[in-house]
Order: C-alpha cells, then sequence, then structure tokens
C-alpha cells in the first residue's frame, strides 16, 4: 500500500471552477495514481494532507488516508434557505417536502423550494444543553397511510437526561403534531450534556436501528462495554420500543434486550445500504480515530478498549490498544478528525458514478465526505463543499436523485443535477 508515501504528495496545481467542475470542489492531486485492481476507477492521492494524531499504524491496507477519487459528472450546490435555527436531523417526506428538526425542539417542514414552515411544538421536557435537544427524525415508511414521525431527543428529568425515542403523527395539512409518546429510554440517566449518539433509521423489517453514545464522561465511559445499559449501543426496536424479536441478546440474562451492537463512543450516523441490507455508522472518536463502522450483530466495537486516538490531553486512552481479540475494526478511520455526523447512501442513478455510494457530514472538517465502498471496504474518498465554511451536519436522499444537507449554521443545502 502506497498510503504512507501519498502522505508526500503536495497538491501542484489549483484552478478555479468551470462550468463543467462544481465551483465548490478543490482539486485533490492532477496525477493519478496506477489503479490496477480497478481499472474503471480514477484514483488519486488521498484528500487528508495534515499530519496525524497519533502514530498508530492500521490493521490493513487501505484503513485509512485511502486514494483520492474526484466527481467527473457535472452537478451543482445552492443553498435552499439559511433560515434555520441549529437543524440537527433531516428526512424526506413522500411528497419531497422536507422534515426538519431543531435542536431547542422544533419542526419544520421545507419545501423543495426552500419556503420555511413555522415552528411545530408539542415535544417533551428536552434538555437542549451541550450536545442534547431534538435531535435525529425518520419518516415512517408506511407514512401515506399512518403520517408517523420518530425522533431522538435527550429527554430531561430530576434525574439527569436520557437518550430517549418518540413518535407522534402529523397532522393532513404538516402544521402540526398529536399524540407525542416516548416509547423508549436508553437507561441510565445521566446529569450530563455530551454523548448522546441518537441516529434513527428503519431496516428492511420495519425495525428501528437507534444509536447512543457513551455520555462523555469517565463515569459512564465504560458502560459501552458491559450489556446492562443503553449507553455506547446500537440499538433494535420496534415502533411500540420493545425490543426486536431476533436481537442478540434477548434471551440473555441480566442483559439490555434492546442491544444490537456495543462498544461505541458516539455514533451520530446510520445508513442502510440500499443493495446488500447492511447497516453502517459513523462514529466520532476522541482526538484521532473517527470511524466507520460495519454494524453486525452482537459484535463489540470496543471502545475504550480500542481505537485509533487519544486522549484530547495526548494521553492514550486505556492502554493505547488498536486491536484486542472479540473486538471489531473499524472498516475506514479518520485521522486527525473530522467528527463525522448523519449520514446517507446515495441510492439513484441520476449521477451515476455516486449510486451506492455513503456521504457523511463532516462537523469539524467541514466538508461533505464521499466514500466509495466495494466488498465492505472502502476503496475511494472525495471531499465536497470543502469552501462552505459549514458544519454539516446531516444528510438526506431526495425523491429526484439530489442530496440534501443541513449545516449547523442554519443552512439546508441541495446538491445534483
Amino acid at each position: 500500500m502506497k498510503t504512507r508515501k501519498f502522505l508526500l504528495f503536495a497538491v501542484l496545481l489549483s484552478f478555479m471552477a468551470t462550468s463543467c467542475v462544481p465551483m465548490f470542489q478543490d482539486p485533490i492531486d492532477e496525477d493519478p495514481v496506477e489503479n490496477p485492481k480497478y481499472p474503471e476507477i480514477v484514483f488519486y492521492a488521498p484528500v487528508e494532507k495534515n499530519p496525524p494524531n497519533t502514530n498508530f499504524l492500521p490493521a490493513f491496507e487501505g484503513q485509512t488516508r485511502i486514494h483520492g477519487i474526484r466527481t467527473t459528472t457535472n452537478y451543482s450546490s445552492t443553498i435552499i434557505t439559511n433560515q434555520l435555527t441549529q437543524p440537527w436531523g433531516i428526512d424526506v417526506l413522500p411528497n419531497g417536502d422536507l422534515a426538519i428538526t431543531e435542536k431547542s425542539g422544533s419542526l419544520r417542514i421545507v419545501k423543495p423550494d426552500g419556503t420555511v414552515g413555522p415552528a411545530i411544538k408539542g415535544f417533551p421536557a428536552i434538555n437542549a444543553n451541550g450536545q442534547g435537544g431534538l435531535l435525529d427524525i425518520a419518516v415512517s415508511p408506511n407514512f401515506e397511510t399512518d403520517r408517523m414521525l420518530y425522533f431522538t431527543l435527550s429527554l430531561r428529568s430530576s434525574l439527569g437526561s436520557v437518550t430517549a425515542v418518540g413518535k407522534a403523527r402529523l397532522s393532513e395539512d404538516q402544521s402540526a403534531l398529536s399524540n407525542f409518546v416516548v416509547i423508549y429510554e436508553a437507561t441510565p440517566y445521566f446529569n450530563g450534556t455530551g454523548h448522546y449518539g441518537s441516529r434513527i433509521v428503519f431496516d428492511k423489517e420495519g425495525y428501528l436501528f437507534v444509536s447512543t453514545g457513551d455520555r462523555q464522561s469517565l463515569q459512564t465511559r465504560n458502560n459501552a462495554q458491559t450489556l446492562d445499559n443503553g449507553h455506547g449501543k446500537v440499538l433494535r426496536i420496534t415502533t411500540e420500543g420493545q425490543p426486536a424479536p431476533s436481537n442478540p441478546f434477548i434471551n440473555q440474562a441480566g442483559a439490555h434486550p434492546a442491544i444490537y451492537s456495543y462498544g461505541h463512543r458516539n455514533v451520530q450516523g446510520l445508513a442502510i445500504h440500499p443493495i446488500t441490507g447492511e447497516l453502517w455508522a459513523s462514529e466520532m472518536g476522541p482526538q484521532g480515530g473517527d470511524e466507520l463502522n460495519l454494524i453486525e450483530p452482537a459484535k463489540n466495537y470496543g471502545w475504550p478498549v480500542i481505537g485509533y486516538g487519544e486522549e484530547y490531553n495526548g494521553q492514550p486512552v486505556g492502554e493505547g490498544l488498536t486491536q484486542k481479540e472479540g473486538m471489531e475494526q473499524p472498516v475506514y478511520y479518520w485521522d486527525p478528525v473530522i467528527a463525522p455526523a448523519g449520514m446517507t447512501f446515495y441510492t439513484s442513478n441520476v449521477i451515476p458514478e455516486w449510486e451506492n455510494n455513503v456521504f457523511i457530514g463532516g462537523l469539524r472538517s467541514r466538508h461533505i465526505i464521499r466514500l466509495m465502498i466495494k466488498d465492505q471496504r472502502v476503496i475511494g474518498e472525495e471531499r465536497l463543499l470543502e469552501n462552505e465554511g459549514q458544519r454539516f451536519r446531516d444528510l438526506a436522499m431526495g425523491n429526484n436523485g439530489e442530496l440534501y444537507a443541513i449545516t449547523d449554521e442554519g443552512r439546508l443545502y441541495r446538491i445534483g443535477k
């Protein structure tokens, strides 16, 4: 693997955008890399040029700083609106309208032309401090008949706060929610404001995958490694909040029956592969070591025992291990961090080279990551909208081959042809 050699490459040329290249897309490198394994794809130097935070070596070839790729299809990026207030989650209704949560506790319905509807309330008491608030949203697969929306939120009580899942019905005129009910709480409650995780996505059987975080405390960090709680997990529940019947630990004494996988730090991206049905997750590491993981039932993803990052003070996490028997390796990791947030697979052929690629919002990196995956390995990486200077919080696939992206700064982008 020539990955380490690529770190010495310099960008030789820079150029102004033309009508054939989106103006927000920086050149990666002008010299393509020899590509005998995938002759139909043109590879370039890795997109990451900055030095890593750590000196860890990857477990296998291509686990980090993979070849760069570049979109050749002409596409555009449009800011539909900049009038949102800390949007956190986005999903698309069957009619093409966009359902967007705002962290402070509001739902907005936004038309594809950028018309922003009034703030829809009706949520229980949330802890909107720190990383909490009204978080993700998922539209029911049966929305045209049941009109149900599912949410994650940091529920507040005298005991602290907890990642919770709730649901409510959206009115026919899209102006109000009714009968909001909390269906699940990822206990225990904790008096903190970080690492709620909190992505939610439907699988092909109609069950809900829900991610949680380790709650960003040394008091709770190790909960990610035990099965008697909901911290640092990917959970799988029914639309009534019950454990999905095929969950791996459902009959194990002392185990939280909703657990699907464990050993997670702070999963802020979940997406189902459109062909294989596999669950993929983007996970925030500490200083270095952000991860892309293929989530499988009963698997332990290692946090805080193994990882490719370090504490924010530069000290090792635990024993400073990157591998351990019985713990899963990330399919891909980033060092330095990008702070990966929401993610989606591109499910259209409108831009053919994007089909089945995964797109991930970068918060600290302030760009959108495009990853090409083949045989459960990342084979190429591209950065989009680098020059926008936005913290990209979540993405969703539109009904007509377009991508939508929301940013912490209140923008909604449409990306496509």
